[in-house]
C-alpha cells in the first residue's frame, strides 16, 4: 500500500513540475514578460528551496502537521497562477508559495521511500513521477491554447497531489525516527566540495529547466517537436530509474562525477547545435545520466553519509535545487536576454566545473 502510493504521488507530484517548467515560462512569454523577468519570477521559487531547510536548525521539524501545511502551501500557491497571469509581482508571490510547498513536500517522501523501499528499488518506484511528468507534457502541448489552459492543468495536478500527500502522512504517522544529537549546519556542511558539486550541478540546469522550450522555439523547432524531446529525455530517465540499481552498489561519488562530465557534453550539445534534431535528441538521451542516475546517487550518498536523514535530504534540495536553481534561473534570464548565444556554453562550463568539484571530494574523503 505504501509503496503505491509513493508511487502515485510521483506520478502527480511531478505532473506538477512537468506543467512549471516546461510551460509556465512558455505562458509568461505569451502574456508579454521578457526573458529577465521570466528568470526572475522563476528564480524565486529555488531561491526559498535554499532558505527553508535553515528553518529546521531553528527548531522547525519535519514531520507531518509541517508536511500537511506545505502540502496546502503547495495547492494555494498553483491557484495564486490563475489570478495572476497579468501582475509580475503577484506571479512572484505565487512561485514564492508553491517553492515552499514543493521543497518541504518532495524531501519527506523520499526519505520515507528510501526507508520503506531501500535504494535499489527507489528507482521502480520513482519512475511514476517521470512517467506523470512525460504523460502531462504531451496532453497539454495539444490544447495549449489559452495560457489559462496550462494554469488549469497545474492546479489539478496539484490537487491530486495534495490528496495523495495526505494519506501517506497518514499511513507513516506512527514511525518515530530515533532521537539524534543536534545538528549544526557546520557539521551537516563538513564536506565542502560535495556540496560544492551538488551546487554547480544543478546551476547548469538553469538555461534548460527555464528556457529549453524557449530557446528551442526560438530557434525553429516546433512547440510540439520541443515537447517530443522533453518526453524523449523522460523515457531514457525512465529505463534508467528502472535498471539503475545494480549501478547503485558501486563508487556512488565516481557516479556522480561521471554523471556531471557527462552533463557538460550534453549542453555543449545543446549550444553547437540548438537546431539539429539529431544532435538536440541525442543530448536529451544524455538525461537518463544528468537527471536520473545522478539523483538517485546523489540522494543515496547523502543517506548513507549522514545520520540525520531528513535534514540532510533538506539541504540537498535546498543547495542543489534551491540556491542552484535559482543562480542558473536568475542568471540564464539575463544570459539569454543578453547574450544569447552563451547560454548553454554557460550550461557546460558550469557541469564541467560540478565534474571537478565531485573529483576533489572523492579524493578529500580518502
Amino acid at each position: 500500500m505504501i509503496s503505491f502510493s509513493i508511487g502515485a504521488f510521483y506520478f502527480f507530484y511531478f505532473a506538477v513540475v512537468a506543467v512549471h517548467i516546461i510551460f509556465m515560462p512558455k505562458v509568461l512569454d505569451m502574456v508579454g514578460f521578457s526573458p529577465s523577468q521570466i528568470g526572475i519570477i522563476f528564480a524565486t521559487a529555488p531561491l526559498v528551496r535554499f532558505i527553508v531547510p535553515f528553518a529546521f536548525l531553528r527548531g522547525l521539524k519535519l514531520e507531518r502537521s509541517t508536511f500537511n501545511a506545505a502540502l496546502g502551501l503547495l495547492l494555494s500557491g498553483t491557484v495564486g497562477f490563475y489570478l495572476s497571469l497579468g501582475s509580475f509581482w503577484a506571479l512572484m508571490a505565487c512561485n514564492i508559495t508553491l517553492g515552499i510547498g514543493l521543497s518541504l513536500t518532495l524531501p519527506y517522501v523520499e526519505v520515507i521511500a528510501l526507508e520503506h523501499i531501500g535504494k535499489e528499488r527507489y528507482g521502480k518506484i520513482r519512475l511514476f513521477g517521470s512517467i506523470g511528468f512525460i504523460l502531462v507534457a504531451l496532453v497539454l502541448v495539444k490544447q495549449l491554447d489559452t495560457p489559462q489552459t496550462a494554469v488549469v492543468y497545474l492546479i489539478a495536478s496539484a490537487l491530486i497531489t495534495v490528496w495523495i500527500g495526505y494519506r501517506i502522512g497518514g499511513l507513516v504517522q506512527h514511525v518515530h525516527a530515533p532521537t539524534l544529537p543536534p545538528v549544526s549546519a557546520s557539521s551537516l556542511l563538513s564536506h565542502p566540495w560535495l556540496w560544492l558539486g551538488m551546487l554547480l550541478m544543478q546551476v547548469s540546469f538553469g538555461p534548460f529547466y527555464n528556457f529549453f522550450t524557449i530557446y528551442t522555439t526560438d530557434h525553429g523547432v516546433t512547440l510540439d517537436m520541443t515537447i517530443y524531446l522533453w518526453s524523449f529525455g523522460v523515457i531514457v530517465e525512465i529505463v534508467m530509474f528502472y535498471f539503475q540499481g545494480p549501478l547503485l552498489r558501486r563508487n556512488l561519488l565516481l557516479i556522480v562525477q561521471l554523471c556531471a562530465a557527462a552533463t557538460a557534453l550534453r549542453w555543449f550539445l545543446v549550444h553547437l547545435y540548438p537546431d539539429d534534431l539529431s544532435m538536440l535528441f541525442l543530448s536529451q538521451s544524455i538525461h537518463a545520466l544528468s537527471f536520473a542516475l545522478f539523483h538517485t546517487a546523489a540522494i543515496s550518498h547523502l543517506y548513507h553519509l549522514y545520520a540525520q536523514r531528513k535534514l540532510a535530504q533538506q539541504f540537498f534540495f535546498g543547495i542543489a535545487y534551491g540556491l542552484g536553481g535559482f543562480i542558473g534561473a536568475f542568471g540564464a534570464g539575463f544570459i539569454y536576454e543578453y547574450w544569447p548565444q552563451m547560454l548553454f556554453a554557460s550550461a557546460a562550463l558550469t557541469a564541467l566545473a560540478a565534474a571537478a568539484a565531485f573529483r576533489a571530494a572523492s579524493i578529500s574523503s580518502r
